[in-house]
């Protein structure tokens, strides 16, 4: 049995779309499946939750949408049992679709999901910070604190007033990749204002930072939408890679941010790279924070850690 995850919603009512499509080959094929449609946030975690929480039988789980759907249904992952997660990208930015190199036709990657025997065992991340109580978090892809978090945050109050002003379904045309993010990205660069800091690096290492624009950690090389802001991610090496920008002049971040743009690796002055099991951050005053482009709200504290080789992956 096959269990797809379906955001409808996803990049302007594309993951819609990709499903009637998936659907059809599915019924054609006679593949016994389970379609699980999400109508809300929260909803994509809750059917996980409920396909594998006490559940020690093999079960097979398939995200439909974006990024955000596949962290969502991370979240809800319970461990109990077997779990094979497979992954059709329907979203804007698809970054954990471009990290594993998965086929961009739906069709390309539903038939390598349905014969594949190649699976591999990736690690994710968990961010930890304080929301009147404790809140830990998993990330597939990448999580960080500053300009990028910023965006992310934008993108998510952009979608929320639409859901609350009952224009859920957006009839325009898909938007893929970068495109999404370039705007307000462009909105928040000119918002944007450092701020001080440091990193303690797994309990030993204290790295200080004057001038901080954003720190991103990495399981994989890419965020918002293809930019390569650490290019030594490896999702199967059980760390963390942590990029920190930052610079006195916030001119010197446009070179950093059009490599990153570009595909390049970034080799600036004021971009610091390091690899770690487990970071904690600090900074002096309350910066966006984001989890795979999800809103975390605003802090000053988190820690970062990476779970190795857990999530057990269709590719």
């Amino acid at each position: 049995m096959y269990h797809f995850i379906v955001n409808p919603s996803s990049n302007r009512g594309h993951g819609e779309k990709v499903w009637r499509k998936l659907e059809c080959r599915l019924k054609r094929s006679g593949i016994e499946y389970e379609g699980l449609i999400t109508h809300a946030p929260g909803d994509a975690m809750i059917f996980a939750s409920r396909l594998t929480k006490g559940n020690k039988k093999p079960c097979t789980i398939v995200a439909v949408g974006g990024d955000g759907t596949v962290n969502e249904i991370l979240n809800g992952l319970s461990f109990e049992g077997q779990v094979l997660f497979g992954y059709i990208p329907a979203g804007s930015g698809n970054d954990f679709a471009r990290s594993l190199k998965l086929p961009r036709s739906p069709g390309r990657c539903l038939k390598k999901i349905l014969n594949s025997r190649c699976h591999v065992w990736l690690d994710y991340g968990v961010l930890s910070y304080e929301n009147g109580s404790p809140i830990h978090r998993r990330f597939a892809v990448s999580s960080g604190l500053g300009l990028d978090a910023a965006v992310c945050h934008t993108l998510v109050e952009s979608r929320s007033r639409r859901i609350a002003s009952g224009r859920k379904k957006r009839t325009g045309p898909k938007v893929s990749g970068k495109l999404i993010y370039i705007l307000p990205g462009l909105w928040q660069f000119f918002k944007a204002a450092p701020v001080k800091g440091y990193l303690l690096l797994d309990g030993t290492k204290k790295v200080e930072f004057n001038h901080i624009y954003f720190i991103s950690a990495h399981i994989h090389p890419f965020e918002g939408g293809g930019f390569r802001f650490a290019p030594k991610a490896d999702g199967a090496d059980g760390l963390l890679e942590i990029c920190v920008v930052h610079n006195s002049s916030k001119r010197g971040l446009l070179p950093v941010l059009a490599d990153a743009l570009l595909g390049k690796a970034v080799h600036h002055k004021g971009v610091r790279f390091y690899g770690c099991r487990e970071v904690w951050i600090h900074v002096e005053r309350p910066m966006p924070v984001h989890a795979d482009g999800e809103d975390c709200y605003c802090q000053t504290d988190i820690h970062l850690r990476c779970i190795e080789k857990r999530l057990q992956v269709i590719v």
